[in-house]
């Protein structure tokens, strides 16, 4: 039990000290920006779609 206290504490001391060292996020402006339009890759499957057994019955 000393162990796993003593892993615990330093466990969480550790997150803290990350999450104090971790620089916060910019805040989100108010004014939304435009969307920028990405143009999709095409996209080439090899071999046959996957499709879930739902019965395993049957095959």
């Amino acid at each position: 039990m000393l162990l796993l206290a003593a892993f615990m504490l330093l466990s969480v001391a550790g997150a803290g000290l990350a999450a104090i060292l971790d620089p916060t996020p910019a805040p989100a402006s108010a004014s939304p920006r435009p969307a920028v339009e990405q143009a999709q890759i095409p996209v080439r499957i090899v071999g046959t779609p996957f499709i879930p057994n739902t019965n395993p019955r049957e095959r």
